[in-house]
């Protein structure tokens, strides 16, 4: 294994945390975090991300991570003495898990630091990897390091995938990954190939049992992970007993005229032609109740414009009723469009 710069590296299958040599504050959190794992204390403290709500900590038993851990190594097949990258911050459940996984099937892990270029220092293959599309899209001249990758903290767009597609061979035996999970389910619960054969429903993990509400929201109930259902606010389409597919977040839904707009769904749509990060939010409207607007991460363009008026929208009224160019899209330390900080700061410009 040969790295460009000295990057950590923890073998689990020989781990001696004392002899672990950190250098940066990324690598002291990894060391603090596996003194906490093997101390006596039965659980962890996780942060959530607050891209939906008010950012809180709160404890997870140490048992039920090792449940989940064992799921997702069972999925991918990874074997004792297998590579894993972290490059996810620690304190959240994605970062966390990385180290469980690696921990519970002894791997060897590569530490480097979380941010927008995951990649730029690694110059060595790599079993598994978990990225947010973010990484991903700033990852593409050496994704092919990575023999499987899950992508989650924001959906997968439809751009994105293309760029999967253009970019990897399905020849290197790669598989890409979009999950879906949150921090109540400790991580992900279920994962949908993207690469090389792509689908459109995600498979839950085996124990997992779905179903939805009244307003058809997935409950989710795996006893392994939590002894309560665990209500979503996950819009969904159930397919059979453990695939579903994912619709929008009911929070996220617009009411414009009495007619329910999921912006999620729309977001896909645009960005199978738009080269940038797009959201559709709802603005408080007297006529409407809501309006409809897209907000456009870069600098203002008319061809982008005039691309978006010829788009297949469903409906006449999914087409936005204003578009808004933003240098700089808000985004929550892990890598997730902050709908709320966007909508505020949007509401703004419009006062």
């Amino acid at each position: 294994m040969s790295l460009f710069t000295i990057i950590m590296l923890i073998d689990f299958k020989n781990l001696n945390i004392n002899q672990l040599s950190s250098e940066t504050e990324f690598e002291n959190k990894i060391k603090a975090f596996l003194n906490d794992w093997f101390s006596e204390i039965k659980t962890v403290q996780v942060q959530t991300s607050g891209s939906t709500g008010v950012p809180k900590v709160f404890d997870i038993e140490k048992k039920k991570m090792i449940a989940s851990a064992e799921m997702t190594c069972n999925f991918l097949d990874l074997v004792e003495g297998d590579s894993a990258l972290i490059c996810l911050p620690i304190e959240y459940i994605s970062g966390k898990m990385m180290v469980v996984r690696s921990i519970i099937r002894k791997l060897k892990l590569v530490v480097t630091e979380p941010n927008t270029r995951p990649l730029h220092d690694i110059d060595c293959k790599v079993d598994f990897c978990a990225m947010t599309p973010l990484q991903v899209e700033n990852s593409f001249d050496k994704l092919y390091l990575i023999k499987n990758l899950i992508i989650g903290g924001a959906a997968v767009s439809e751009n994105l995938k293309k760029k999967i597609f253009d970019t990897l061979s399905s020849e290197n035996s790669q598989r890409i990954f979009e999950t879906y999970g949150m921090s109540e389910t400790l991580s992900h619960i279920a994962l949908k190939q993207i690469f090389p054969d792509p689908e459109d429903f995600f498979t839950t993990f085996e124990s997992v049992e779905i179903s939805t509400d009244e307003r058809g929201c997935l409950k989710i109930f795996a006893p392994h992970l939590n002894a309560e259902v665990l209500q979503t606010n996950d819009l969904v389409e159930i397919k059979n007993n453990n695939q579903f597919r994912f619709l929008g977040r009911i929070d996220n839904v617009i009411n414009s005229g009495g007619a329910k707009i999921f912006p999620e769904q729309l977001e896909a749509l645009v960005k199978k032609e738009i080269p940038c990060e797009v959201v559709f939010i709802g603005l408080e409207d007297d006529t409407l109740g809501q309006k409809l607007v897209l907000v456009i991460e870069g600098q203002k363009s008319q061809e982008i414009i005039d691309n978006i008026a010829t788009l297949p929208f469903e409906k006449s009224f999914h087409k936005p009723k204003e578009i808004i160019f933003k240098e700089k899209i808000p985004r929550t330390p892990n890598g997730k469009i902050n709908r709320i900080e966007l909508k505020n700061m949007v509401k703004t410009i419009n006062n």
